[in-house]
């Protein structure tokens, strides 16, 4: 048990149980969850996340030439891959030594703005709420569903729907209006996406220096008009999540200690300030900084760090329990960084990966994802921080940080107040996240609503701004650059799930080693060599399970949650090695549906 908490005196003997769910559906790639549960005490007793694909990418980049990395690297994941071209440009444009002109950044920014809108709407509304809609409630949890029927529903006025069960209705698979609603939204938050970086989900048109996207007054009103399509929607979304997570608590207490983890959030930043960044490494701390999403890391509610730079130095790549050998006694490819600061042997300049397959093991090794720590100087700890899915730790850092202060957001200390303007049918409307006293599958899950209306906000300010430069006749959108014989690089961003990070190396003018790190190694990682267990191990063990049904028809809703609260995405989580001249297919299909696995 990783919970240190006294176990209450009552206690009946266990009822142990295997259980497992591998493939785990409804999420993005291969991820297994093998658990036993004390049905006698409704509790997890232990849990190990294993993933059971290996990629490769950091073999096959080396020897490349590093201007291809961003079309590479996107081709990681067919969910977030322009958030992978945006980080590897970011980590190519520091190598280089280049600064793309301002209205460069604002397309890219608005691109990845309508990223997190259209894939945080998809996961929520069409993945995430089918745990939490009428027809799983109903198999799980009758005696809430009933309660939930005679609960009115406070924040009617604004989504319209009477009761909690009528919101729950709408997010029946397939036939809630909600649930069909939704697909309609990502359907026009991809076409703005696609206005800015030419293709979704393999941009076409982001390049380090700049974009390929031509600047015509026509491209940003078309993606404002798709923009104020979708503003009412927001509004909604955010109102009943807000409610069927309140009742959530009132109708189940103790339901808060589901997926609870010691608060460990990382975030790296995103959206950049033209005027700020530079891409030097030397004033990296001055433009993190100035992101319009506050990098940062939380360590029991407390901002340790919002400073890049300490972020980086910090970042250690562990094994213990991943199919892998060991690296230490190579040699390194980075002995200090820009500013003479040591760079670890752990960390991801320096890592070579020489995969190691074999036999499944739980007591040994299991997963093909590696275990990334982040080294906490004050105290010789390896963190196992997670992203709380993206948007929990991205408005929990910038709303400690108190920096974004812009005309749509507003972080306060304690919260991030978001002002959306007036919609079809809804006021101009301003909303508030407050840090929650929990780090749990439900505030995960609230969270990301509140992203993708912060996202929207985001968009209106960069809209403004970019249009302003088009009338101003300013419509530089690439800088030229020359590839030097020897660099690195390193580039912080936010992927829809949490921290993105590409890190590399480039010798006679090809690319020596590169590794990107994505959230779901983050969040997916087994045990590394000191026995501490990743976030989704460590956030299901020890929980406790509300599911009225026994062990013979058990569906695991509660467990299913706190995984999928995380947003896995396991094609970025491990990084397909052919040994030996052995022809593999893999053929991956996400599983968009109510098959409730």
């Amino acid at each position: 048990m990783t919970t240190t908490e006294a176990r209450p005196t009552d206690r009946k003997p266990p009822q142990l149980v295997d259980m497992s769910w591998d493939p785990i559906t409804r999420i993005i790639g291969n991820l297994g969850i093998y658990t036993k549960i004390d049905f006698a005490n409704r509790e997890v007793v232990e849990c190990h996340s294993t993933s059971s694909l290996f990629r490769g990418y950091s073999v096959f980049m080396k020897g490349k030439d590093p201007r291809d990395a961003g079309f590479i690297t996107s081709r990681i994941c067919g969910i977030c891959g322009d958030n992978h071209t945006t980080c590897s440009d970011y980590a190519q444009q520091m190598a280089y030594g280049v600064k793309p002109p301002p209205l460069a950044e604002h397309i890219v920014n608005l691109g990845e703005a309508a990223e997190y809108m259209f894939d945080h709407t998809i996961f929520q509304d069409n993945l995430v709420f089918v745990d939490f809609c009428e027809a799983m409630v109903k198999a799980t949890n009758p005696g809430v569903l009933a309660r939930a029927e005679r609960t009115e529903a406070p924040r009617g006025e604004i989504h319209g729907y009477r009761t909690i069960a009528d919101i729950m209705k709408a997010f029946n698979p397939f036939e809630g209006e909600v649930y069909k609603e939704a697909l309609k939204v990502s359907r026009v938050t991809r076409e703005m996406f696609c206005l800015m970086e030419g293709r979704h989900v393999h941009p076409s048109t982001l390049y380090p220096g700049g974009v390929g996207t031509m600047p015509q007054p026509t491209v940003f009103t078309d993606y404002l008009s798709r923009l104020m399509r979708v503003i009412d929607f927001v509004k909604k979304a955010v109102a009943m999540n807000d409610d069927v997570f309140d009742f959530f608590y009132e109708a189940l207490p103790g339901y808060e200690e589901v997926g609870r983890r010691r608060t460990l959030l990382g975030c790296w930043g995103a959206f950049q300030d033209p005027k700020v960044v530079d891409y030097r490494y030397e004033t990296m701390n001055t433009w993190g900084k100035a992101m319009y999403v506050t990098p940062g890391i939380i360590v029991d509610g407390e901002l340790v760090t919002n400073n890049l730079v300490d972020i980086n130095l910090g970042l250690r790549i562990m094994l213990g329990s991943s199919y892998y050998e060991d690296w230490v006694n190579e040699q390194p490819f980075v002995t200090h960084d820009p500013l003479g600061n040591p760079i670890d042997m752990r960390h991801p300049w320096n890592q070579t990966t020489v995969p190691v397959p074999q036999k499944r093991d739980f007591d040994d090794k299991y997963s093909w994802v590696m275990s990334p720590r982040w080294f906490d100087q004050r105290t010789g700890d390896h963190l196992a921080l997670d992203t709380g899915g993206g948007p929990l730790a991205r408005l929990w850092s910038t709303a400690l940080s108190g920096l974004v202060d812009t005309p749509y957001i507003k972080a306060t200390g304690h919260s991030v107040r978001i002002s959306l303007p007036k919609g079809d049918s809804l006021p101009e409307t301003t909303l508030e996240w407050r840090i929650p006293q929990w780090s749990n599958t439900i505030e995960r899950d609230r969270a990301r609503p509140y992203f993708v209306a912060y996202a929207a906000a985001m968009a209106l300010q960069f809209l403004e701004e970019a249009m302003g430069m088009v009338r101003a006749g300013e419509t530089k959108v690439f800088e030229n650059y020359e590839v030097p014989d020897e660099a690195i690089g390193c580039g912080f961003h936010e992927a829809v799930r949490g921290v993105l990070s590409h890190h590399l190396v480039i010798k006679d003018k090809k690319i020596a080693n590169y590794h990107p790190y994505p959230p779901t190694p983050w969040n997916a990682s087994p045990r590394d060599k000191f026995g501490t267990p990743g976030p989704y191990e460590d956030a299901v063990q020890g929980q406790p399970i509300f599911e009225e049904n026994g062990p013979d028809d058990f569906k695991g809703v509660d467990i299913m949650r706190t995984v999928r609260s995380f947003d896995p995405c396991l094609p970025c989580g491990v990084h397909m090695y052919v040994g030996k001249g052995k022809t593999l297919t893999t053929l991956h299909s996400p599983t968009y549906g109510a098959n409730h696995g």
